[in-house]
């Protein structure tokens, strides 16, 4: 039986990004199927997502009314997959930080896993074109998640990832409410605590080249705000998690 792939790639403003890394999604996977989420890009990006869906049969859109944040796309994406039968769901950024030419290696990873992180911060994983500031931030985030919450790997933020249907059926997807840096580390935090087999493959990570980057400060102060709840309410509470397989 063949396995279905599906690639949500979540846009806001992404209209110089997006044909681009979908023409290089279909040359590194040629069998996988692609959704566009756009939060009504003012820039025309949702134009471009219908004229690509119109063009090419692997391509599908959902287009929002309001912009709603990160979170809220992936899991509309997640929801759309799950209803149409999708064996694995992939995250992927729109503005080619995520690069195509790695999806091969995460969908290689989730043969004998329930979720792979593309991971820039093990063996083999980097970061190109940031400032030292910002991959100082990055690993910072990643270490304060991981003590709080006892999350056994090294990239807790990352968003480049594959999941298993089955794995997000078990991540009782309906009660999570955080947003954009905050729903990666919930994500995992989840999977952790639900058992799940999770790997990391190393990434190469690019900086965005066109457009404008949607990292903003409050994005940040919300993690760790909700990482330290979750992280005092955990030892108050413990809820009963297993070791994770880590491996790069």
């Amino acid at each position: 039986m063949t396995t279905r792939t599906l690639v949500i790639l979540p846009t806001y403003n992404e209209l110089e990004n997006l044909e681009g890394v979908v023409r290089r999604l279909q040359q590194s996977a040629p069998d996988v199927d692609i959704l566009i989420v756009d939060d009504n890009s003012p820039d025309g990006t949702g134009w471009l997502a219908d004229r690509l869906s119109d063009e090419l049969r692997n391509v599908h859109v959902s287009h929002r009314v309001v912009r709603a944040g990160l979170g809220g796309a992936y899991l509309e994406g997640f929801a759309w997959a799950l209803r149409q039968g999708y064996d694995l769901i992939v995250e992927s950024d729109a503005d080619g930080s995520h690069r195509p030419e790695d999806l091969p290696r995460l969908l290689v990873a989730i043969e004998n896993s329930d979720l792979v992180v593309g991971s820039r911060w093990v063996e083999g994983g980097k970061v190109e074109n940031w400032p030292i500031s910002r991959r100082l931030l990055s690993r910072a985030g990643s270490a304060y998640a991981r003590v709080m919450l006892d999350i056994p790997l090294r990239d807790v933020t990352g968003g480049y990832r594959a999941y298993r249907a089955s794995a997000l059926l078990a991540l009782k997807l309906e009660s999570v409410n955080s947003q954009g840096y905050c729903f990666q580390i919930e994500l995992l935090w989840r999977a952790v605590c639900a058992g799940l087999r999770v790997r990391e493959v190393p990434i190469t990570f690019s900086d965005r080249i066109l457009g404008a980057s949607k990292m903003r400060g409050r994005i940040v102060i919300e993690a760790m705000w909700r990482v330290t709840m979750w992280g005092l309410a955990a030892r108050l509470a413990p809820l009963g998690r297993r070791t994770v397989a880590s491996h790069a």
